[in-house]
């Protein structure tokens, strides 16, 4: 295992670093702004190591064009809250809509677009810093890390944990987009429901079967067809979704201790974002599982890619 720091430029006179994780003949680089996944290099079924996570080549790429969110840790909270506004123990809150008429992950300033603490740890780095409050509109000083890894076998994971000293509201996420290389992609995911949409990309409340539907990838099959939506996963297995690429053998299978998975496959970038989460519109939805946060409490969650061939 072999762990580096470089300088990468600076944002706001402070200086942001990348660090390269490589096990075998896997490489990943991070860097400390945005708790980007700038690059990710796997090996395909000939052994031909090769980028499969799309980015940037320098820091300034990821500057001025942010809105792709390019490998980023997003939050405070991922996806979108319906009208910018959630009410909390009786008390309302009004967040920037930078989504349409939504609040689309975190905010105009979030997660992505902050320089990040950053530290060496077993098998990869730490980044971590205090959101404050009222940042973004969330209440509550929020204590925030994001640790990434590379285990024994090569595979990517990304632990998160805050604590919050008042009442508010978590769902981070990484937003890489996956290109295994050659002419398309195959895509299974471990889900039987979905959460339908109105036409601004929030959620109607119903978990929708995927069964006779074009969103059905029980089984895998060719991504055809634009996507962003979020699948409410079986959690029958330790598997949510694999990715496949026929053409170079390369797979990367996602584990997650996360409720959903927002799948967003768009033709003019060329990747396939696989956002693990908890479900868009939470806050207001109390039907669905709870992003509350409350002080003595922690949020935990983890996600794994765990990259191979076929």
């Amino acid at each position: 295992m072999r762990i580096t720091g470089e300088p990468f430029g600076s944002v706001d006179g402070t200086d942001v670093t990348r660090w390269t994780l490589q096990r075998g003949a896997v490489r990943v680089r991070v860097l400390s702004y945005g708790g980007i996944v700038q690059s990710v290099e796997t090996p395909d079924r000939d052994g031909v190591p090769d980028g499969v996570a799309l980015g940037f080549p320098d820091l300034e790429g990821y500057l001025k064009r942010p809105e792709p969110y390019f490998g980023a840790l997003v939050g405070r909270y991922a996806n979108r809250i319906a009208d910018g506004t959630f009410a909390l123990d009786g008390t309302g809150y009004r967040l920037a809509r930078n989504g349409g008429p939504h609040s689309l992950h975190g905010g105009e300033r979030g997660f992505d677009k902050r320089v990040w603490d950053a530290e060496e740890v077993e098998g990869g780095v730490r980044l971590s810093r205090v959101s404050p409050d009222g940042e973004e509109g969330f209440p509550g000083r929020l204590a925030v890390s994001a640790t990434y890894t590379l285990d024994d076998d090569g595979a990517l994971r990304i632990g998160y944990r805050a604590e919050t000293d008042a009442p508010t509201v978590v769902a981070l996420t990484n937003h890489t987009y996956w290109n295994l290389g050659g002419g398309g992609h195959e895509l299974r995911i471990a889900a039987e429901r979905y959460t339908p949409t109105d036409a601004t990309g929030v959620p109607t409340g119903e978990l929708a079967e995927v069964a006779g539907t074009e969103l059905d990838f029980r089984t895998g099959r060719p991504v055809t067809i634009p996507l962003d939506h979020n699948f409410v996963l079986d959690h029958g297995g330790p598997e949510a979704a694999e990715l496949y690429a026929p053409e170079t053998g390369r797979t990367v299978t996602v584990e997650t201790t996360e409720p959903g998975l927002q799948v967003y496959a768009s033709r003019d970038l060329g990747g396939i974002a696989l956002e693990t989460q908890h479900f868009p519109d939470s806050p207001n939805r109390p039907e669905f599982p709870s992003t509350v946060l409350r002080p003595g409490d922690v949020y935990a969650s983890a996600t794994v890619f765990r990259f191979g061939t076929r």
